[in-house]
């Protein structure tokens, strides 16, 4: 109880706080793997499109300043000139911006799959919030981002005094080289160096993701309070849940006041059960149930039943055999066939009696209606 009500939130999300979060664009995110992902695409893009883009920049400024003297003093020319190169030179970069875009994309949603919410958009005055500011700054989160700073910090500048060091002597051979062979060298060493470096921050990226799942589920989690008021928003209080199955049970007890007059038969214990029965000769199934009732409820069976002319037959082992074992619209069971159909043709020659056709029919005894054992009840 203390726990309830300091509103601690100890509990798992439901799936209505989860839904909800995506809808409000809260989805786990994590920078570092976008990072890693971008810088690692730019690495392999480099060196499988570098040397053509390379050859392609240095042709278009080749052909693009090689302008006659008449050209340079005419002011319009630089302009024209300046607009061509900028578009040859986006075009043959479109291709490496559009790799780093598919895997900006890629990234973004490796983690908490593809989200699109305008409530995220909004303004929101808490973030204005300055002692909330701050305490974002210090709490989990904040010391994460320190963390993950330090450790990127740290973890570049020793891997990366580490491939320099190792690598001294054949930046030092550099020199010694021809142009063109010393400048593909170099390129070599700058390639592997970079892609060393971006795959040390695996280390960081690997730290992070756990971790901003770990905090968006942090984040979603709820005190009983709050699931208490989910509950009451969407399924409603007790109070009118109760009312509902209240008017849901009344009503339920008018349909079958309704079926009482069309029953064959009401059997009786006679004072706390009736079952009223009614047997459709033209279908192939036993009788069914039509209404049953404990107590006041089978009093108004009872009452209903008078009032027209509906048989009742007193058979308390049966009425209660039946009550237990078959619901209203049900079928009777199997097992009780024979007592029914002994009752059935006691109302049949009470009909035949009153209407003077035959005899007085001798009355049904308890042992004339056999009750299976499993059926039996108290």
């Amino acid at each position: 109880m203390a726990q309830e009500d300091s509103g601690e939130r100890t509990e798992e999300p439901t799936s209505k706080r989860l839904t909800e979060s995506r809808e409000k664009g809260q989805i786990p995110r994590s920078r570092e793997l976008n990072t890693l992902m971008l810088l690692l695409a730019s690495v392999m893009g480099l060196y499988m499109l570098g040397e053509g883009i390379i050859a392609e920049l240095v042709s278009i400024f080749k052909n693009t300043f090689q302008i006659s003297r008449d050209e340079v003093f005419d002011g319009m020319v630089p302009l024209v000139l300046l607009k061509s190169v900028l578009t040859d030179a986006l075009l043959v970069l479109a291709p490496f911006f559009a790799l780093l875009s598919v895997v900006a994309i890629i990234s973004s949603v490796m983690l908490g799959g593809w989200s699109f919410s305008v409530k995220s958009l909004g303004f929101k005055v808490e973030k204005m919030d300055p002692i909330k500011g701050i305490g974002r700054m210090f709490g989990a989160k904040g010391l994460m981002e320190l963390v993950k700073a330090l450790a990127k910090f740290f973890l570049v500048a020793t891997v990366a005094g580490v491939l320099l060091w190792s690598q001294m002597e054949e930046f030092l051979q550099l020199g010694s080289q021809a142009v063109n062979v010393g400048m593909a060298h170099f390129v070599d060493i700058l390639f592997w160096t970079m892609l060393i470096l971006v795959l040390s921050l695996i280390v960081v990226a690997a730290l992070d993701v756990p971790f901003q799942l770990w905090d968006h589920k942090r984040q979603l989690k709820m005190s009983m309070q709050e699931i208490k008021d989910e509950n009451k928003q969407t399924e409603g209080s007790p109070e009118m849940k109760g009312r509902i199955r209240q008017l849901q049970m009344e009503a339920a007890q008018r349909r079958m006041m309704q079926d009482v007059p069309t029953a064959d038969v009401v059997i009786t214990n006679p004072d706390h059960y009736a079952v009223a029965l009614r047997y459709e000769q033209e279908e192939s199934g036993a009788p069914k149930v039509v209404a049953s009732g404990v107590d006041l409820v089978a009093l108004q069976i009872r009452g209903i039943a008078k009032e027209h002319n509906v048989p009742i037959v007193e058979a308390p082992p049966l009425a209660r055999a039946i009550y237990y074992s078959a619901e209203i619209g049900d079928e009777i069971p199997e097992g009780l066939y024979v007592a029914v159909a002994k009752i059935l043709a006691y109302v049949y020659q009470i009909d035949m009696y009153q209407q003077r056709r035959s005899g007085k029919p001798t009355s049904l005894k308890e042992s004339d209606l056999p009750i299976p054992d499993d059926l039996q009840r108290d």
